[in-house]
């Protein structure tokens, strides 16, 4: 019980996040949507994640564990059809100039927005999980 609430716990902080880094990821309803996203997350990937896992073992290998990020968007994917007030929208990141660092400006479409999103919400995972342990 307790990691399940730790893992709502932190999905919820990683949602409330997730909009303020990726500008194409939406969440509408306030309070109650987050923790009900967060909900909804913390059992997909207590429960879903595996089993996507083992279906997805073969590619998983060829691709050196690239393809965990794939799966993980799919859950996200999930996500906003369970929770019609979280969306994921296609969105362009400006370009950047940084002490003579360019970036040219990059569009997302809606796989791509998936994606990215998913693994921002990853890595918002592993650093609260990090600073948590």
């Amino acid at each position: 019980m307790k990691t399940i609430l730790r893992s709502i716990a932190i999905y919820l902080f990683a949602l409330y996040f997730i909009p303020q880094i990726v500008p194409g990821f939406t969440i509408d309803g306030g309070f109650q949507t987050l923790l009900i996203g967060a909900v909804i997350l913390a059992f997909m990937f207590l429960i879903l994640k595996p089993l996507l896992n083992i279906i997805s073992f073969p590619v998983n290998m060829v691709t050196l564990g690239l393809f965990s990020i794939i799966t993980n968007a799919f859950i996200l994917y999930l996500l906003t059809i369970l929770v019609p007030d979280i969306t994921v929208q296609p969105f362009t990141y400006p370009s950047i100039h940084f002490n003579g660092f360019i970036t040219p400006t990059i569009s997302f479409n809606t796989f791509f927005a998936y994606t990215f999103s998913a693994f921002i919400l990853s890595c918002i995972n592993t650093i609260i999980r990090w600073l948590i342990i």
